[in-house]
């Protein structure tokens, strides 16, 4: 994909089942990275040639300087791709405020804190000629609120909405806002929730299939990845 080739990319949540994958896919296409993630170990083991910060983006001003490093480092900053997120499994009537809290700071406040703090960087892109990009990946739940998953759509839902809004501001301004919903991916991302257990799941989707389709949506100028695309 030469028209990812030379492009100053930040991936958060890296080290993740889709965030290691988008990445490597990126690094094959020729695009200079920075990589993003809580676990500087899992970071390290990543077989891709990036920029390595480690951050947790929950913290006071942490996406503003994850954003501002990777312009640093990077020399700019054309794209942002946001693979960081959790999950809880239960019944509303069950949900604890603590959970809840967890869900909205890291699925939805973080990103949009972190879309705010990459604009600066991706208008001085779209000034340079280039087609600057933010890529979300909120899921399938955004499209369908799904029933013992409530505060987890709830958070997608929030951040998928945002999307639409700030992409609509943006327009004129050059930058591309991309929201990625795949349904349930065999990422492994269930058998780590915060709270309660997942339900008897049908096989997922590929994870690399996945992948493909978001770097390939990225690369032709693709402007929504509905679950329907995947």
């Amino acid at each position: 994909m030469t028209e990812l080739s030379g492009s100053r990319v930040l991936v958060i949540g890296a080290s993740g089942g889709l965030g290691s994958r988008i990445a490597r896919r990126l690094a094959d296409a020729g695009a200079i990275l920075a990589l993003s993630g809580r676990d500087a170990a899992r970071l390290d083991a990543l077989d891709v040639q990036a920029e390595r910060i480690v951050a947790d983006l929950r913290s006071e001003s942490g996406s503003a300087s994850v954003v501002a490093e990777a312009e640093s480092r990077l020399g700019g900053l054309d794209a942002v791709v946001i693979a960081s997120g959790v999950v809880a499994f239960g019944p509303a009537s069950e949900l604890d405020p603590d959970t809840a809290t967890e869900l909205f700071a890291v699925n939805a406040l973080s990103p949009i804190d972190t879309i705010r703090a990459a604009l600066p960087a991706l208008t001085r892109s779209a000034g340079e000629g280039r087609k600057p990009v933010v890529v979300r990946i909120s899921g399938i739940v955004a499209e369908a609120p799904t029933a013992g998953l409530a505060a987890y759509s709830a958070s997608k839902s929030a951040l998928a909405a945002f999307m639409v809004a700030a992409g609509r501001e943006n327009r004129r301004a050059g930058i591309r806002l991309l929201d990625a919903r795949p349904g349930h991916t065999e990422t492994g991302l269930v058998t780590r929730a915060i709270a309660g257990a997942a339900p008897a799941f049908p096989a997922g989707l590929d994870p690399d299939r996945v992948a493909d389709v978001i770097v390939e949506a990225i690369a032709s100028d693709a402007r929504d990845l509905p679950s329907s695309a995947f």
